[in-house]
This record gives C-alpha cells, structure tokens and sequence, in this order.
C-alpha cells in the first residue's frame, strides 16, 4: 500500500508518544502533589506535638516567694518520644537570659503569650524542627518573661515521608501503566478506523469504483467524501476512454473497408494491367492500414486494460479453439492447417479479451509466415504453467533480433513482402506481462518459427 508514496512518520507512534508523554507528566505531578501534601500534613502533626510540649513546660512556670520555678514536667518529653528515638533539645531564658538547657539552641522572636513560632533550623549536626514561645509571669512585686525552646530531630518525619514517597511512586507508576495501556487501546482503536478503511480499498475489484456507503467517524468524512468523489471521476474517465476506444474502431475500420471493397470491384473492372497493378497496390495498403489501425486499437485497448484486469475463470484449449474455428477460413484461402495439441482442460485466471488478442495476433503471424500447404501448430499445456505454444514452418526469426523482436514497431528483416505494423508481439508481450507470464520467441530446429506464451 505505500508503494511509491512519501512517508513521512506514523500517526500510530505519533498519538502513542503524546498520550504516554502525557501520562507521564501527570504521573510526576500526582508524585509531588501527594508527597508535598503528605509533607505538610506530617509537619503539621509533628509542630502540633511540639507546640503542646512547649505549652506544658510554660505552664509549669511559677513565681514563689519572688524567684522563678519551672519544673519541667515528664510528660512534655514523653509526648515526643518517637520510634526513631529522635533527640530533643531544650533551652529557657527568663528576660533574655539564659537559664537552662542548650544554650546554642537559637530563640525566635515571639509576638504574644502561648504563641509558638516554628522554625526548621540545623542543630547539633541534624535538622532539627524548633518551637519557641514566651509566657509573661506577674508576680506580687515583680513581672517577668520566660522563654522556653524547644527542638526534635526529624528522623521519624524523614521515615514517614519516605514511606509515603514510596507509596506515592508505586502509585504514580501504576497510574503510569494504566494510563500508557489505555493510551496504547485508544491509539488502536482510533487507527483501526483508518486500517478498515484502507483494507476495504484493498479488497476492492479493479471495476469496483461504486462509493463508500459505510458509516465512518466524523473526522474520516472528509477524506471518505474525496475518496468517493475520485472515484465517480475515475469512473467517468474510464467509461469515456472505453467509449472513445469503440468509437474510434468503428471510424477508423469502416471507411477502410468501405475504400478496399471500392477498390477491389475496380479492380475487377479493369483490364489494362498498369491499372490493376495501381489498383492492387492501392489494396495492399489499404489492408496495411487496416491492420495498423486494428493493432493500434488493440494495443492502446490492452494499455489500458492492463491495469484493470476483468480475470475469469477460462478455459485455454476452449479459447484456443474458439480462435481456430475463425480463422479457418483465411487459413483455407491459403492451404494452410491449423492443428491444435492439448490433452484436456487448461483452465487459469486471465481477462479473456486481451488473452483472445494475444493469442490472435500470434496466430495472425504464423498464418502471415507460413508457406502454402504448411501446418501451424498450436500446442496448450497447464505444467508447469498454463502456456500456449504456437510454432508455424515459416522462415523463423532472425537469430541475431530474437530478443527486441517484441518491442513496438519492430519488425525481422526477413519481413520484406508480408504486410504488418510490428505491433503483434508488442501486444502478446503485453498481455503476458500483465498477467505476470511471459512471451518467448524461438525458432524449430527443422525450421519456423516458435512463439511460447505462458500466463
């Protein structure tokens, strides 16, 4: 089917490489989308834990007897322990100074009482997640600030963040796969249309240009809708050449007939012999010009049929038969026997016009070549290959021309006195090959000529 057209890519690879592209995008983004929410969940849950501890430790904060107690309490440790044992760090500072604790672990400004601000920061090595909040102490005589921070390493958010991400990428692959096999279906079922489209053409006869009635999908409508409107051109082309090519038989063959048969009854009506041999001379051509027109005819009939074959079912030795029994007469008129060798039935596939104008044509040489009194043997075999064999004892070909002898317009050079266009084995030639056979010329050891047509 691409035979001699450009091809430039494949729809097929060109939707699959954009519905995979495609998927594959959306699969990163479903990747990141779940693992930066599943990240921002995890840190909401570990600020929400630190933020409690830190309030508990502000809570235990007292002023007894004008001095500052905090002891802080278990449970404020307890609440983060973690499976990761991460460490915890702490520092307290009462108006700025420093109390207890780490004092490396650097404050955040604080804005109210209880209101914890958290920061990510680098801590003894690791990341470490930090709340800092204030609680304003009154005392009997005295007002005081006292800032607690607190810090935990991340080593169980790391874990769970990369659980999730693991989860997440088994999930983005699968949703990956699904998508890519789907795409991969769509793409199938969408070229398909295009494939049945293009398997109806193919399985189309060669005279079959009736349009296409099935119903297609919308965006095929306008390419059926030209395909159907080549066709009924190609149809109306074709029933004008096949018009034009009868037509001009008939011009052509009966005004020749008509100016043979006027010269003939002439030339019974005349006696001086200068006449009669203007007057023969004028019938040879006239038969000459016949001849040329019909094979004319013939040929560009076969030019244009060859793409177009009407293949039947046929029968070689009835045909071959058909064709001695009309041209017996001629054969008779000149002594002549046509002698006809099969042993049964050969039957093939062929168009049994341009087969029954080959097979004429070959006849119609042997008849022209042969001497008086000779025989024109016709031989019809089916193996190897459904052949016809027509040899006559004429003068054969020239040996040195055996091989262009078909070609058009090409006549032996011992066909000086016997009237032809050189376009008889053209058409034989022709028709073999539009049937994928052969034509071969040969000359009989005894003498004549042999021409072999296999189909």
């Amino acid at each position: 089917m691409t035979d001699g057209a450009p091809i430039s890519g494949s729809l097929r690879n060109r939707l699959v490489a954009i519905l995979v592209g495609g998927a594959a995008v959306l699969a990163l983004l479903l990747f990141f989308a779940i693992r930066g929410y599943a990240t921002q969940v995890a840190q909401q849950g570990q600020d929400s834990i630190l933020g409690a501890a830190v309030t508990s430790i502000l809570d235990a904060a007292a002023i007894r007897f004008g001095t500052v107690e905090l002891d802080i309490p278990y449970a404020s440790f307890s609440m983060l322990t973690t499976e990761a044992d991460d460490r915890v760090f702490h520092a307290v500072w009462q108006d700025g100074q420093f109390l207890s604790g780490y004092e490396a672990l650097p404050p955040a400004a604080t804005t109210g009482d209880r209101l914890p601000v958290y920061r990510t920061v680098e801590f003894a090595g690791a990341p470490v997640r930090l709340v800092t909040a204030s609680r304003t102490l009154i005392g009997a005589d005295q007002r005081t600030r006292i800032t607690v921070a607190l810090a935990q390493t991340q080593d169980a958010l790391a874990g769970t963040l990369q659980g999730i991400s693991r989860n997440a990428a088994l999930f983005g692959a699968g949703f990956f796969a699904l998508a890519t096999m789907l795409a991969f279906w769509a793409t199938s079922t969408t070229i398909g249309q295009l494939s049945r489209l293009t398997t109806s053409v193919t399985r189309r006869g060669p005279q079959d240009l009736s349009p296409f009635v099935k119903p297609v999908p919308a965006e095929m409508g306008p390419l059926v809708a030209s395909l159907n409107s080549l066709m009924g051109r190609l149809d109306h082309s074709l029933t004008q050449s096949e018009d034009f090519i009868a037509e001009a038989a008939h011009r052509v063959r009966t005004p020749l007939a008509t100016v043979r048969s006027y010269a003939e009854a002439t030339l019974q009506r005349v006696d001086k012999e200068e006449n009669r041999k203007a007057l023969r001379s004028m019938v040879r051509a006239i038969d000459e010009s016949s001849r040329a027109a019909s094979q004319l005819l013939d040929h560009a009939m076969i030019t244009f049929r060859a793409d177009h074959l009407d293949r039947h079912d046929i029968d070689l030795v009835d045909l071959v038969q058909e064709l001695v029994l009309r041209l017996t007469p001629i054969a008779d008129m000149r002594d002549l026997d046509l002698r006809v060798d099969a042993a049964g039935p050969v039957t093939c596939s062929a168009d049994p016009i341009l087969l029954q104008n080959a097979i004429r044509n070959i006849l119609d040489n042997a008849l022209k070549y042969s001497p008086p009194d000779g025989v024109v043997d016709i031989r019809v075999r089916a193996d190897p290959l459904p052949c016809i064999e027509i040899c006559d004892q004429g003068r054969g070909f020239p040996g040195d021309s055996l091989d262009s002898l078909a070609g058009r317009f090409t006549r032996g050079e011992n066909s000086q006195g016997i009237i032809g266009s050189g376009l008889g084995l053209t058409i034989a030639k022709d028709v073999a090959t539009a049937h994928g056979g052969a034509l071969r010329l040969s000359n009989r050891p005894e003498g004549g000529a042999c021409v072999s047509l296999s189909l």
